[in-house]
């Protein structure tokens, strides 16, 4: 684009002419949007601990009370930190240098705001943070590279994410042993009978009876025998290294069943919580909302890959007379071909900054990859920097979900900025802004936003 030229070219246009013509303070846009900011903040918290307290299955205690209480308030604290300082750099930057530029409209302030919030919240939940920034950036930064025409998305693309990722966890999970979360979650995918470490014949876990080596012939695929022994043990017998208890096919069959009705029971669920008043009123459609195909693409991905996981993974150990973590990796590409059932990009990115994060983490204890002090804070950061920048001057790059929610810490101010100046970038950022919140159904109820401290 022309307007790429431009990006170090100063802008004149003031910080209240672009973020709070309201006031002509600073300091009381600031403190406009940190009260505008804390009663939505509270209320998202309040919602995700109370969820976290509810999945512990057991009745709290005062001291979880407590904890849980302490922890609302420190993140409300803050995610209401990281909206009121993006305003107080944005008009400190703004001050300083006297004009804008590309960088400072968005980025930069962000960048320190989002440095400064992340100090405030507990360092538990650092990584999580920015395992989620990083999911929704790394969409962003993709349409922002597709609109200049740097990249062209493929059919699939998310597949072949989705499969290079979950074949890296799996490798991971199969080396054994695991501590991470997510591997919690794979354990009820493809079973605790896949997890590391690798039991071959002989070797045993603790509490289980050694059973005694098998000389069982080598295959080499050269004859047709080959090919039906291996079949032949699939269908009706397992593997010595397999320790299911079952058949191989047995095993595969019943555990694709399990994944498809919890995929199944969820979809039902979430309709039955996103209609909850039309049920409490009697007037749901339940054909419609329930009994339809829409409800069957999750389960069929779950208890597809698990299927394809599991039956690749026994046929394996059936055809090479052994038991590898490396099976790992064919097997899990192989059942990545379900995610084509139930594509989606969150989850993709998702499981492909989860696979990176660990294997930074192996690297580094491994001594492969530096150690760089504090760089979970810089990489939060860097992402939520894209995100503001990309609400601002690219909101069309920029998730809707995530421009609501943007919208909504801002006071629902975000709206009301005044981007006319920004459209030199060549980005056509004001019309991108009204065709954004168009399209979100966005209506300013006021003329003023709440806590505006007009002057």
């Amino acid at each position: 684009m022309a307007g790429q030229s431009k990006l170090l070219d100063p802008l004149c246009i003031s910080c209240k002419d672009f973020q709070h013509p309201w006031t002509d303070h600073c300091a009381s846009a600031a403190a406009g949007i940190l009260l505008s900011a804390t009663p939505y903040c509270l209320r998202v918290y309040t919602v995700v601990y109370a969820f976290s307290l509810l999945m512990r299955h057991r009745v709290p205690n005062l001291t979880d009370l407590k904890r849980t209480l302490l922890g609302i308030i420190q993140s409300t604290a803050f995610l209401v930190t990281n909206a009121y300082s993006f305003i107080m750099y944005n008009c400190l930057l703004r001050n300083m240098l006297g004009r804008y530029n590309f960088y400072t409209v968005a980025f930069v302030p962000c960048f320190l705001a989002s440095f400064t919030a992340i100090l405030v919240e507990r360092p538990a939940r650092r990584p999580l943070l920015t395992l989620y920034v990083a999911n929704v950036a790394t969409e962003a930064l993709w349409k922002m590279a597709e609109s200049r025409g740097w990249v062209r998305s493929i059919s699939n693309g998310q597949t072949f994410i989705f499969g290079l990722s979950m074949s890296a966890l799996l490798y991971i999970y199969r080396r054994g042993p695991t501590q991470d979360s997510i591997f919690n979650i794979l354990r009820h995918f493809v079973g605790k009978e896949e997890a590391g470490p690798i039991v071959n014949n002989w070797d045993t876990l603790p509490g289980e009876q050694p059973a005694p080596p098998q000389n069982r012939p080598s295959v080499s695929f050269s004859t047709i025998s080959d090919w039906v022994r291996v079949y032949s043990n699939f269908l009706n017998a397992k593997h010595a290294s397999c320790r299911h208890n079952q058949s191989c096919i047995a095993y595969s069959i019943s555990g694709g069943v399990k994944p498809f009705v919890i995929g199944v029971a969820l979809q039902v669920a979430l309709k039955l919580v996103m209609n909850v008043s039309k049920v409490a009123s009697g007037k749901m459609k339940w054909r419609k909302h329930i009994f339809d195909r829409s409800i069957l693409p999750l389960g069929i991905f779950m208890g597809s890959f698990s299927f394809l996981y599991k039956s690749v993974s026994c046929l394996l150990r059936h055809s090479f007379n052994r038991d590898e973590a490396a099976f790992a990796i064919p097997a899990g590409l192989v059942a990545s071909v379900a995610f084509t059932k139930y594509p989606d990009n969150t989850v993709a990115l998702y499981v492909m900054w989860k696979a990176l994060q660990i294997l930074c983490s192996i690297g580094q204890e491994k001594g492969i990859v530096p150690v760089i002090p504090n760089f979970m804070l810089y990489l939060y950061s860097f992402f939520t920097a894209v995100l503001f920048h990309a609400g601002i001057l690219e909101p069309k790059s920029l998730r809707p979900s995530y421009y609501k929610f943007l919208q909504a810490i801002s006071g629902d101010r975000l709206s009301r900025f005044n981007l006319s100046a920004f459209d030199v970038f060549g980005l056509n950022t004001q019309q991108q802004a009204l065709d954004t919140i168009k399209s979100l159904n966005i209506v300013e109820k006021s003329i003023l936003p709440a806590f505006s401290f007009a002057s």
